[in-house]
């Protein structure tokens, strides 16, 4: 870690992101984050924060732990970028298709209810 660079505490990073620290210590178990240790502190890096925010990005995108992975580990790559971009489209696209099946699913279901509700009427 640089001199210059900013450092945060795992309470730093929750109130920021408005998460428990039992969601960012999680992420550690998981290997997505690695904190320095300072006797029993944890100081989260620049870098750290990114990966959490990434993190949580991709959590409201619905990607799972083990998808997130494998785009941020990818960064660290020399050729990462363009890798992470082209895995990235396609889990965008993966997810995408996902969601308008849900969403096919979701309008079936709601005129089967309208039927039945009318048949009951």
């Amino acid at each position: 870690m640089t001199v210059a660079e900013k450092e945060y505490t795992i309470s730093d990073l929750a109130k920021e992101f408005e998460i428990t620290s039992r969601s960012i210590r999680h992420y550690e178990d998981e290997k997505l984050i690695s904190p320095e240790r300072r006797g029993t502190h944890r100081i989260y890096s620049s870098r750290d924060r990114v990966r959490l925010q990434l993190i949580l990005r991709g959590k409201r995108l619905g990607f799972s732990l083990a998808q997130i992975r494998q785009i941020i580990d990818l960064y660290d790559l020399p050729e990462g970028k363009q890798k992470q971009t082209t895995l990235l489209l396609g889990l965008i696209q993966e997810r995408r298709d996902a969601l308008l099946q849900q969403r096919k699913d979701i309008n079936f279901m709601l005129k089967e209810l309208e039927m039945l509700e009318s048949k009951l009427d």
